[in-house]
């Protein structure tokens, strides 16, 4: 008798909600209080930002933390919401497409049941992007780990022309079409808000696109016109956040008020937030 693996719903339910047009809104947590914040907030989904992810445990950005921190962060997320968990698994954590394969098995275990995995290079050869062979390579990999395991897990393919200055829509456009061809789902491309932009994206992938979002970006509303499936936060909410843990502490230690904390979570509720799960 064949077992479905205990994912496997929960990971369709993922897809499911990327809709060209009415797209999925991820507010990007990175901690388990921060994730169950989000799906509290009515998140459909928590995604997690590998930025926001790696200052929470004291490394930067950039390939710089390791595997196996990123992963117990992102199984403590899973453990604290109902709602499905996509974790941002920057490069993959690993130097070939076998330890990407790795890192998929790891995080399917940890509870999550989507990734996105980056082209950007952080190597030492100065290239902003790695080789769109390589890349789908490493894409392939993930793919076949998770179809390995059982679990349609969501691979997002993140494309980072735009955010290195490495090429158009052009450039966007042939990755695109070769990491789908490797097995991604979804194309992510940071970066890119212009609306004539974002409708040239959408009408040359073969796929959901993702767009990230910040203060002067087009609306939810623009954007799901123009027929994007998914709008993420990045890095976006933890950098807020930690701007306002800086303006508390200059607050209270220059002038020894406490106005910033006004607005602060009820305890109670924060509390009651952990004690089951959120979403």
């Amino acid at each position: 008798m064949t077992h479905q693996h205990p994912l496997r719903e929960t990971a369709l339910a993922f897809h499911a909600l990327h809709v060209p047009g009415r797209p999925l809104v991820l507010p990007n947590a990175w901690d388990a209080v921060s994730a169950a914040v989000v799906a509290q907030a009515g998140a459909a989904a928590v995604a997690t930002t590998s930025a926001g992810l790696a200052w929470s445990l004291g490394a930067a950005d950039g390939d710089r933390l390791d595997r196996d921190h990123a992963i117990e962060a992102v199984a403590r997320i899973a453990a604290v919401v109902r709602v499905p968990v996509s974790a941002d698994i920057e490069s993959g954590y690993a130097t070939d497409p076998a330890g990407v394969a790795d890192t998929v098995r790891a995080v399917l275990a940890a509870g999550a049941v989507g990734i996105n995995i980056e082209d950007a290079s952080h190597g030492e050869g100065g290239e902003p992007l790695r080789p769109m062979a390589q890349q789908a390579e490493r894409i392939a990999a993930a793919r076949a780990a998770a179809d390995e395991a059982g679990v349609p897990l969501f691979v997002n393919a993140r494309i980072d022309t735009f955010l290195r200055g490495a090429g158009g829509v052009e450039a966007t456009l042939e990755r695109a079409a070769a990491f789908r061809a490797a097995g991604a789902d979804g194309i992510f491309v940071p970066g890119a808000v212009d609306p004539g932009t974002v409708k040239e994206l959408v009408e040359g992938i073969d796929g959901p696109v993702n767009v990230m979002v910040f203060p002067g970006a087009p609306s939810v509303a623009e954007l799901a016109a123009l027929g994007v499936a998914r709008i993420s936060a990045g890095s976006g909410l933890a950098q807020a956040a930690h701007a306002l843990v800086r303006r508390a502490a200059r607050e209270l230690l220059e002038a020894g008020t406490y106005g910033t904390l006004a607005d602060g979570y009820d305890y109670g509720e924060l509390n009651t937030l952990l004690t089951r799960p959120a979403g």
